[in-house]
């Protein structure tokens, strides 16, 4: 057995002997993952239930540990820009940003207006697959299949879309200290302003196929309360804060790059249960089509190039100090931290990443439901776990 195997072992057996030591009498322990499919693989939840009724739980992470922050720490600053695809592989262009942001922050350098519309445009779109991805395994958790083929067909419109201007279609890296790697090219303008008409005329068809139908708000509607006093207490952010009626985005409290120029809301909802968590997020993709319209009516009046002349090189060597960006995430609010002390390689990288946060309001929400609602409750939080293993 491998170390890293020996340690996970001890964590398992940790769990279950802490879960044991107060166990009620007439209860039963049982594990929700690592493999269950709603756990998407590498999340453990262990429970104890009282017949069908939950009367605890506790996530167990730590069985996909990729140490991005120490790995931070033994690259040069451009060359760890690939690690923010992986953390977050659902909007890894919001990290993208927060993590250059923070080095440019660092170094005092002003991106090009032209690249800030650049980094939005691309960075909504990516919003839309992962509101997109999170739709489609939400209702697959739940039961139901043709939901997700309808998801994966629209989101595969925008992957064309964003691979032109960043040669991948998930774990994107093209964000640079000072702009993007590169620019839009006529075809694909061409196929973002074909998107935008298209996926507003297949937005009614998601509410008819999904959001009205009975199953699923029967599924969804009262169950996995998480309201204000939850989110204070645990820090949540994103869709499931705004999901408790709390009106709040980083786009808007703290304004960076260019979002002040442009027209959109924040959806809110006040019933803090699951479906209040889904109708923020479904109500977001307008917004970001809103966005996206009106950043791409602006582009051509935009100054300078898509990255600033005389770039950074990856070994560049930003001054002694330490800079924090925050971004707004698919899943929250997305914080990054960065020391140096003048040389090629960071001092220090730290991640603050929405779903660590957003993840630990399970436990409270889900005491006291029965076991189906705990896929229920887990799927509403949208979590990817990469990005929150510590």
């Amino acid at each position: 057995m491998s170390a890293y195997q020996n340690m996970e072992q001890m964590a398992g057996d940790f769990y279950t002997r802490k879960f044991e030591a107060g166990k009620q009498d007439g209860t039963l322990i049982i594990n929700m993952g690592p493999q269950h499919p709603s756990t998407h693989g590498v999340l453990r939840i262990v429970i104890e239930v009282d017949g069908e009724y939950i009367v605890r739980a506790e996530p167990v992470l730590g069985y996909l540990h990729r140490m991005h922050e120490k790995m931070g720490e033994t690259q040069t600053w451009g060359g760890f820009i690939p690690n923010m695809g992986r953390v977050d592989y659902g909007h890894p262009m919001a990290w993208n940003w927060a993590y250059v942001g923070a080095v440019e922050k660092l170094m005092g350098i002003e991106v090009p207006e032209r690249a800030e519309y650049l980094r939005v445009i691309m960075t909504e779109f990516n919003r839309l697959t992962s509101h997109l991805l999170w739709w489609g395994a939400y209702i697959l958790d739940l039961g139901a299949f043709t939901p997700i083929m309808y998801a994966f067909d629209d989101r595969e419109m925008i992957l064309d879309i964003l691979q032109r201007p960043s040669a991948s279609r998930l774990t994107y890296s093209n964000f640079r200290v000072g702009g993007v790697q590169m620019d839009f090219d006529d075809k694909c303008l061409e196929l973002m302003k074909a998107f935008i008409p298209h996926f507003r005329e297949r937005l009614p068809m998601y509410h008819d196929l999904v959001t009205e139908n009975l199953i699923l708000r029967r599924r969804i509607e009262g169950v996995g309360i998480i309201d204000k006093d939850m989110c204070q207490r645990y820090g949540c952010s994103g869709p499931v804060l705004r999901g408790a009626g709390v009106c709040s985005d980083v786009r808007k409290d703290e304004p960076y790059s260019i979002y002040d120029r442009f027209d959109f809301d924040i959806p809110t909802q006040q019933s803090a249960c699951s479906a209040g968590r889904y109708h923020v997020r479904v109500a977001e993709m307008e917004q970001s089509l809103r966005i996206i319209e009106q950043a791409l009516e602006q582009l051509d009046g935009a100054e300078g190039k898509h990255i600033m002349d005389k770039a950074p090189k990856p070994s560049m060597k930003p001054p002694a100090g330490e800079a924090y960006c925050t971004v707004e995430g698919g899943r929250g609010k997305i914080g990054v931290y960065v020391a140096s002390d003048g040389s090629k390689i960071p001092y220090r990288v730290k991640l603050r990443a929405p779903g660590f946060s957003n993840m630990h309001a399970f436990a409270e929400a889900a005491t006291g439901t029965i076991l189906a609602d705990a896929v229920a409750i887990l799927g509403s939080l949208d979590l990817i776990i990469p990005e929150i293993d510590r």
